[in-house]
């Protein structure tokens, strides 16, 4: 199956949001050393069963032989190139605070294909200074930055009382896709611009539920 057809081809968002995780797995073995796995074998590792593991790579081909299994580095590629890590992926910050410097010095963004080439603030005392050589310019340069270079991806760690006014402007200016770390879902102009939103807390509360269902089951066994 070709790019273009599996592009066409609809995939639901459950089976999108593995394939990272995939690819994260498939590099590890890789680093070790392993060649070839079985569906069986990436199953244990994964903790996904054997048929979903087949079900989801055959949305893209399969990619694997019977009584052979997957070639590693084939199937890290293959994954690679379906989540576009293929080309280089440039990204602007807008909010250089804690959260947007900490995005900034994550290296590993680098050798994904995410090239973080600027940030913008409205900070007197920080514009002008650079986070692991990536410069912070005045949020008023916006424009005129966007104007002179490429940007694919703008990420928003501002204050959710700024986000959609951010958010819109960007989207005036061009971007298409945003990485939204403001804490609401945003209300765009432009209803083909791509909206990633990450709700840090919404993270913190699903796990505070686990712990308590956990502490409960735990408690549960005690007393039986």
């Amino acid at each position: 199956m070709g790019v273009k057809s599996i592009m066409e081809k609809e995939i639901s968002q459950a089976v999108i949001r593995r394939m990272p995780r995939y690819y994260r797995y498939l590099g590890d073995l890789l680093d070790v050393g392993v060649e070839r796995i079985s569906s069986n074998d990436l199953s244990k590792r994964m903790n996904v069963t054997a048929s979903q593991i087949r079900q989801d790579l055959n949305n893209f081909g399969g990619f694997g032989q019977q009584g052979y299994g997957y070639n590693v580095k084939y199937l890290h590629e293959e994954i690679g190139n379906i989540l576009g890590l293929n080309k280089m992926h440039y990204v602007i910050i807008i909010g250089a605070g804690h959260l947007g410097q900490a995005l900034a010095n994550y290296t590993k963004f680098d050798k994904l294909g995410f090239k973080i080439a600027a940030m913008f603030d409205v900070d007197p005392e920080i514009i002008g200074t650079k986070v692991r050589g990536i410069p912070i310019l005045s949020l008023e340069k916006l424009a005129e930055y966007i104007d002179a270079h490429p940007v694919d991806i703008a990420t928003l760690t501002v204050p959710k009382s700024q986000a959609d006014m951010l958010a819109n402007q960007l989207v005036g200016l061009g971007v298409k896709a945003i990485w939204n770390f403001a804490h609401v879902d945003l209300e765009l102009s432009d209803k083909d611009v791509i909206v990633e939103n990450v709700h840090l807390s919404d993270s913190l509360m699903q796990l505070s539920y686990n712990i308590v269902r956990h502490t409960k089951e735990k408690s549960g066994d005690a007393n039986g």
